[in-house]
């Protein structure tokens, strides 16, 4: 889709007005700084299993994404990659860290993390990207199969966008039974920022282009139980040079204890990290 010159202007100058974001939480102390941002319809709750493996020698600092928790959620905006980019980045100079830092993204976190990361090379020492849904237009899909998993991914998301009601019902059964509470919130309230981070920003997303460009070593840290994982975006990802993975037996799509265990070992660069998962890369 093409855009005229006033869209993209408009575009840019959002970018330029992005607002901080809330600041869940700060560990403060003087060990390498983490920073850590959550996925769609979630919060900073997500790394409450992650946080206390590392906040004794590393600064942690977890930030809630444009649109969700605690973190505005401007109704004009589209939600891009861009734009959520923007705001990270707006907040990280607000924060005025010293040193580069290492940067943690879940879910669409991993992949705002991965732009940020590629237009600001200097700044993030590491990027770990736990459980990325990385995906591909279905047509530009060699593999058959893979083809019709990408596909299904965007009929799926496609329909949760045009079913509010059914998508809000099925979000707050799935939050009821979820391990880590609050951790899933779709609601009216965060409805434009949902459908429209979803669409613009996970459906319509560059992430393997971002990965490309990006200098600093990556781990992909996902479970083998993920149901939003698409094989062949990872796939592709997975053998980009200075990309590592790192592939958790028996975990979902959430930061459960194990994940987090593996995660806090690839912060740390533990040797031993593969105790904590099955590593390939």
């Amino acid at each position: 889709m093409t855009t005229s010159p006033a869209d993209r202007f408009r575009a840019w100058l959002r970018r330029r007005r992005a607002p901080v974001l809330h600041v869940a939480g700060d560990t403060g102390g003087d060990g390498p700084v983490v920073v850590m941002i959550h996925g769609i319809a979630s919060s900073s709750v997500t790394f409450q299993n992650l946080v206390p493996l590392l906040e004794s020698d590393h600064r942690c600092i977890t930030i809630d994404i444009l649109g969700f928790g605690k973190s505005p959620a401007p109704p004009d905006w589209d939600y891009t990659l861009a734009e959520h980019a923007a705001a990270l980045d707006a907040t990280i100079r607000s924060l005025k860290l010293r040193q580069p830092f290492i940067l943690v993204g879940h879910s669409l976190g991993s992949l705002i993390a991965t732009r940020y990361a590629a237009r600001h090379p200097n700044g993030v020492t590491r990027l770990v990207l736990v459980s990325p849904p990385i995906y591909l237009p279905p047509q530009t899909i060699g593999d058959r199969v893979d083809r019709t998993g990408m596909g299904a991914y965007f009929t799926a998301y496609e329909f949760l966008r045009g079913n509010q009601d059914f998508t809000v019902r099925a979000a707050a059964a799935l939050a009821r039974i979820a391990p880590i509470k609050n951790v899933l919130e779709v609601t009216p309230e965060n409805w434009v920022p949902f459908t429209r981070s979803l669409q613009n920003a996970i459906e319509s997303q560059t992430t393997v282009a971002d990965l490309a460009a990006v200098d600093a070593p990556v781990d992909l840290v996902y479970g083998t139980l993920d149901p939003f994982l698409a094989p062949g975006g990872l796939r592709i990802a997975e053998r980009l040079r200075h990309v590592t993975a790192h592939r958790v037996s028996g975990n979902d799509h959430l930061v459960r204890p194990r994940l987090a265990e593996a995660v806090a070992a690839v912060v740390r660069g533990d040797q031993g990290a593969d105790d904590a998962a099955d590593e390939r890369g």
